[in-house]
C-alpha cells in the first residue's frame, strides 16, 4: 500500500511538474507581445510611413527626406524626417543617452536629471536672473500666454512674498517639482492645464494623449510599451528604462524650463525612443517625440517623428500660420540631425 501510495504521489509530481511548464511558457508567451513582432525593417517601415522606395537614392546622397504625420487638431505641427548615418543603431543612442539631444542645440543653456526623490535641491540650476523683465513678468503674471501656468500656479506667485532674493527662481523650480511630482504619480491625467484668461485653458495632457493615440507604429509593433507610454505610470515592460530630467533653453529669446521624460528601448533589431514634453514654461504647449534607428547598410536609418503643439497656429488664419510654423520646424529637424551627423562621424 505504502509503495503504491508513493508512486501514485510521484506521479501526480511530475504530472504537475509537466503541466506547470506548459503554463509557464503559454504564460510566458501572453504576457510578452512587446517582442512578439519586433521592429519592422527599413522597407516594411517606409511602407507604413507612406514612403516611395525612391527615397533610399536620396537618403544615400546623405539627404534628409520628409514624411508626413499626421496632426490630430489645429494646433499641432508634425513633422517626420529620415537620414542615413554611419553609425550602428546602438551608437546613435548611446550618444542620445549620454550626450543628449540638448548638447547639438545651442539654445539650451542646462540640462539635468530629475532623481526618482526629487526635492526643491534638484532643480537648483535653474535660475530667473533678479531683475530681469523675465524675472519681474513672472512675479506679476496673469493668465494669458506669456507664461503657461495653470490657475493655481498664478494664485501662488501672487501669495509669494517678493522681499527675499531669487524670489522668482525659487517660485518657478517649486512649481517644476509639483508638475513632476503630478506626472509621476498621475501621469497625463496629472498635468495641470495652462490657464489662458477669459475661461479658456490649454491641456498638454490632452494633447499629449492626442500625440501618443496617433502613434500607430507604436500601438502595432509594440502594444504592451504604447498602453505603457498612453496610460503612465504603469509598470514598463522588460528592458524599457526611463529616465526624467529638465532643461532650461532659449526660446524666442527668452528662458524656458521644460520638463521631459524619455524612454529606451533597446532590440536585436535596432533601438526606440520616446520623448515626452510634459511641461514648457512658454511659446508652446508640449512636444512627443519618437526615435526609431535601424540597421542599414554599414550604418543606420534614423527615422525622426516630432509633434508640437501650440496655440501660435490654432484659430484666425491657421492655415497660414501652419505653414510658417512647419517649416521653421523642419529647419530645426534639418540643424539638429546634421549636427548629430558630424558629432557621430
Amino acid at each position: 500500500m505504502t509503495y503504491q501510495y508513493i508512486t501514485r504521489t510521484a506521479s501526480w509530481v511530475e504530472n504537475y511538474r509537466i503541466r506547470y511548464f506548459i503554463i509557464l511558457i503559454l504564460f510566458l508567451t501572453a504576457s510578452c507581445p512587446l517582442f512578439a513582432r519586433n521592429l519592422p525593417d527599413y522597407q516594411e517601415l517606409m511602407q507604413q510611413l507612406g514612403m516611395p522606395q525612391k527615397d533610399i537614392a536620396s537618403l544615400h546622397q546623405g539627404e534628409i527626406v520628409f514624411f508626413n504625420v499626421s496632426e490630430g487638431n489645429e494646433k499641432e505641427l508634425s513633422v517626420g524626417a529620415v537620414v542615413y548615418m554611419h553609425a550602428q543603431p546602438s551608437k546613435i543612442t548611446n550618444f542620445i543617452v549620454t550626450q543628449g539631444l540638448a548638447s547639438l542645440d545651442s539654445d539650451v543653456t542646462v540640462e539635468q536629471s530629475i532623481p526618482l526623490q526629487a526635492t526643491l535641491a534638484s532643480f537648483k540650476g535653474f535660475n530667473f536672473r533678479d531683475g530681469t523683465d523675465d524675472a519681474n513678468n513672472f512675479l506679476i503674471a496673469t493668465p494669458g500666454s506669456q507664461f503657461n501656468l495653470s490657475t493655481q500656479e498664478y494664485q501662488t506667485i501672487r501669495d509669494i512674498s517678493q522681499a527675499q532674493p531669487d524670489t522668482a527662481a525659487q517660485a518657478y523650480r517649486k512649481i517644476l517639482l509639483q508638475r513632476w511630482q503630478a506626472y509621476r504619480k498621475n501621469g497625463l491625467k496629472g498635468i495641470a492645464a495652462y490657464d489662458r484668461g477669459g475661461g479658456t485653458e490649454a491641456s498638454p495632457g490632452v494633447e499629449l494623449r492626442t500625440a501618443t493615440l496617433e502613434n500607430k507604429l507604436l500601438a502595432k509593433y509594440f502594444p504592451v510599451l504604447y498602453n505603457a507610454w498612453l496610460n503612465y505610470p504603469v509598470t514598463l515592460p522588460n528592458g524599457a528604462k526611463e529616465v526624467f530630467f529638465w532643461r532650461n533653453r532659449q526660446v524666442e529669446n527668452r528662458p524656458t524650463a521644460i520638463l521631459v521624460h524619455r524612454i529606451l528601448l533597446s532590440l536585436d533589431a535596432g533601438e526606440l525612443i520616446l520623448s515626452r514634453q510634459f511641461y514648457v514654461g512658454h511659446s508652446y504647449n508640449s512636444n512627443q517625440l519618437t526615435i526609431v534607428c535601424l540597421p542599414y547598410r554599414d550604418g543606420s536609418l534614423v527615422f525622426y517623428a516630432n509633434r508640437n503643439f501650440t496655440d501660435q497656429v490654432a484659430g484666425f488664419g491657421s492655415s497660414l500660420k501652419n505653414a510658417i510654423g512647419h517649416k521653421q520646424e523642419k529647419g530645426e529637424i534639418v540643424k539638429l540631425l546634421n549636427q548629430l551627423l558630424k558629432s557621430l562621424n
